[in-house]
């Protein structure tokens, strides 16, 4: 990753601009009214004050303390500023606030304390704990920071976190784990000098140890040099726990012969003759910020082996404490942990080790600039925007909670709490779930028609996986397996089938059906012969043919050029001549359907009737019960239009043709949405509450659904085809790995809903 230039005016105006700095709080309950205030206030607020005072554990149930964290910091030890004071520190604050909620959905209290004495700062946050369900040290200079968190623990009764010592610790040491595991070597062998003996630097040694690291191989160095028996100065108790038995004095000469070094110090303390120095394969973990001991060029110049990690998202491997303190609180909230223990601790470090071993989502990849990532000496720690670190480490940290008894509240189903931890960013909702959930296991055959693409396979893999479906994928076999590989995807093992539509089985007999389908309509059988080497046709005859039960394609492909074949081979179902492109679009307020998106451009009256219903059909396949709205600039007849006309013909058709229907128009989009704006039409049986919205035009659809995608951040699944009388479903070309998923979870379910049809057909 390049390094993203700030320039000072750049980061000053940030957080000048109203309104000023970086939170603000906002009421979760309405206040709009005289009765909101007297329920949020006085005489409402009595009720739960009085349940409370009977049961203090209510307090969790009544108020926020169990989802809000104070990040308290006297300011002494501030990012690479030092001890700039408490007021110079609150920018920070607020940042590690913004970050607790973008990344774990948990609130922050920001408090900087106007002292150095740390016995104030323990009494100050242990009047506080009746407010908060946790409390996060932030910038607390060493010694000072071990005493208060120290005292804290044992004389509070929830989760006391300092970030600079456990932070750094946890992520380093999950990129411990995979970086020795890359390298070959065990835990227990290798030698592990460190430079900086503050929070950070006594916190890694001693989580080092818990995962196996043996203390007569650690070296600690600080600004005196090396920590060593009967040293004096600059010593303190927490430095005495790893002072050797050595006659060594410098970093130079501990370095030597070192599988392991971790820095938290200084910039440029470690020089390129020292990297030469260390043993084969070594481990350079440069953390100090904003400039490393050594940066990653100067270290690679002079030895080829190394695994390297900084401090820095510029480079590979950032050590970003964003990976911890977030999801370590979110898993400890949610169980009312009453301390954050080792056991905690060492669980979030294995969780993120475990996570970067993983196939990385495209999604991920983009957010770094389309980078590939992938396990190896570049990627030994999952980067801070992998929205996976959120369902992986709390689960983990909530687990260990259980486990080691501190848990007050456990979680006892594990999968149905990250789910909801899904949910809570709104990375997904009920409806995904749904989806996934009823594709799983049905066994159907889904062809993927690009499956020479990385994306592709990477879908493939996960819908296999997760039990959604048999995946097939088109192309040719040596080189799906080698890309494949590139993705530590082993198709053999998972028994993903390849197909080349060059040599693949029934070759001739998918041309001759071609030609018997198409002989009327211009078409050879030498034509039919050449057609279907063409992946989209030889993949169309598989399921036309009975062979597969959905195909998905249009990746690399214009929209044209995939659903042309389509229509010409699977045709529309008998009962419908109007195929209609409908999206899911949902925020994490609502989940809507918007219909027609990609295939009709100005539908009749008549059509738009065929185009609800076959939206109205889709939904009942997805389990969403439909409240259509035929939407449009009007409300019921207000501007006299011939679009208005036309809404409403189609409307009057829905009503004799399809009465199962629940519609009504033509209405405005926030008309169909609003209860407050439907009021005002006391007539229409859409109150406000469609989750249907059918537009008059494709214009208004398609620019609705990608405004929605792109500005509001809805997740968009679709367009999904609904009308083919085979599920055939067009990928756009820039979807990730977890659209394509959804899709196939779709195409399952259109393939459940279409073998239901035909077998009515029948009989």
């Amino acid at each position: 990753m390049e390094k993203i230039p700030i320039t000072k005016q750049e980061a000053l105006y940030y957080h000048l601009q109203d309104p000023k700095g970086k939170i603000e709080v906002t009421p979760t309950k309405p206040c709009l009214t005289a009765r909101d205030l007297s329920m949020a206030y006085t005489p409402g607020v009595a009720e739960p004050c009085r349940v409370i005072h009977d049961n203090v554990d209510e307090v969790y149930n009544f108020t926020a303390k169990g989802n809000l964290v104070a990040v308290v910091s006297n300011g002494t030890a501030v990012l690479g500023l030092g001890d700039i004071g408490a007021e110079a520190g609150k920018p920070v604050m607020e940042g590690k606030g913004v970050l607790f909620k973008r990344f774990a959905d948990v609130d922050v209290f920001d408090l900087e304390v106007r002292s150095k004495d740390p016995d104030e700062i323990v009494k100050l946050v242990k009047m506080l704990e009746p407010t908060f369900g946790g409390i996060n040290l932030e910038d607390i200079k060493a010694p000072e920071c071990f005493y208060v968190e120290e005292t804290l623990i044992k004389e509070s009764n929830i989760p006391i976190f300092h970030d600079d010592q456990h932070g750094t610790a946890i992520i380093s040491g999950a990129a411990l784990i995979n970086a020795l595991e890359i390298v070959g070597k065990k835990i227990g062998d290798v030698t592990v000098v460190f430079n900086g003996a503050g929070a950070a630097g006594i916190a890694c040694a001693n989580l080092y140890l818990e995962l196996g690291v043996k203390r007569e191989n650690i070296y600690m160095c600080d600004s005196e040099g090396v920590i060593y028996k009967g040293r004096t100065k600059g010593m303190n108790p927490y430095k005495e726990r790893y002072a050797q038995d050595t006659t060594m004095r410098t970093l130079a000469e501990v370095m030597k012969g070192a599988d392991v070094f971790c820095g938290v110090s200084v910039k440029d303390a470690v020089t390129e003759e020292m990297v030469k120095s260390m043993a084969p394969d070594p481990i350079i973990f440069a953390m100090a910020n904003p400039d490393p001991e050594i940066t990653p060029e100067k270290a690679l110049a002079v030895r080829d082996d190394l695994i390297m990690a900084t401090g820095r998202s510029d480079y590979p491997n950032q050590v970003n404490n964003v990976l911890g303190f977030p999801f370590i609180f979110r898993g400890a909230l949610d169980v009312r942990a009453s301390m954050i223990n080792r056991e905690m601790k060492m669980a979030a470090s294995h969780a993120l080790a475990a996570l970067a071993k993983e196939d990385v989502p495209d999604e991920v990849c983009k957010a770094y600039g389309g980078i590939k990532l992938a396990f190896g000496r570049e990627y030994i720690i999952p980067k801070p925007f992998d929205y996976r670190v959120l369902t992986w480490v709390a689960p983990a940290v909530a687990q260990a909670a259980m486990d080691s008894g501190v848990a007050r509240k456990p979680i006892q189903d594990m999968e149905a709490y990250r789910q909801q931890l899904i949910e809570r960013l709104g990375l997904s909702n009920l409806l995904l779930r749904s989806l996934h959930s009823r594709a799983r296991g049905t066994g159907k055959k889904i062809l993927f028609i690009e499956g020479e693409e990385p994306k592709i396979i990477q879908a493939a893999h996960r819908a296999y996986r997760e039990n959604i479906c048999q995946p097939i994928l088109l192309g040719r076999r040596e080189v799906v397996e080698a890309l494949a590989a590139e993705h530590h995807i082993n198709l053999a093992e998972d028994g993903i089938e390849v197909c080349n539509p060059e040599t693949g089985p029934s070759h001739d007999d998918y041309a001759e059906a071609l030609y018997d389908l198409r002989q009327r309509k211009g078409m050879t059988l030498f034509d039919a012969g050449k057609l279907i080497q063409d992946p989209r046709y030889y993949a169309l005859m598989m399921l036309k043919m009975g062979h597969v039960d959905g195909v998905i394609g249009g990746l690399t492909m214009h929209y044209p050029d995939m659903i042309r074949p389509a229509l010409q081979i699977i045709k529309p179902q008998k009962d419908c001549a109007t195929v209609t492109g409908m999206c899911l679009v949902m925020t994490k307020k609502k989940t809507l359907v918007f219909s027609d998106t990609t295939m009709n451009i100005d539908p009749t009256a008549e059509q738009l009737a065929e185009i609800t219903y076959e939206t109205w059909r889709g939904c009942k396949a997805f389990g969403i019960e439909p409240k259509v709205a035929m939407v449009s600039f009007s409300n019921f007849g207000s501007t006299p239009h011939p679009e208005v006309t036309k809404v409403q013909q189609a409307l009057t058709i829905i009503r004799k043709k399809y009465p199962d229907i629940v519609v009504d128009g033509e209405m405005q989009a926030d008309t169909a949405v609003t209860p407050e704006i439907a009021e005002q039409y006391p007539f229409s049986v859409i109150r406000g509450d469609a989750n249907v919205l059918i537009f008059p035009q494709l214009s208004s659809g398609n620019i609705a659904y990608k405004l929605m995608q792109r500005v509001a951040g809805a997740t968009v699944v679709g367009p999904i085809l609904s009308g083919m009388d085979r599920p055939v479903q067009v990928l756009q070309n820039e979807v990730g790995v977890d659209e394509i998923v959804h899709m196939t979870a779709v195409t399952v379910l259109d393939a459940i809903y279409t073998e239901e049809r035909l077998r009515d057909y029948r009989f």
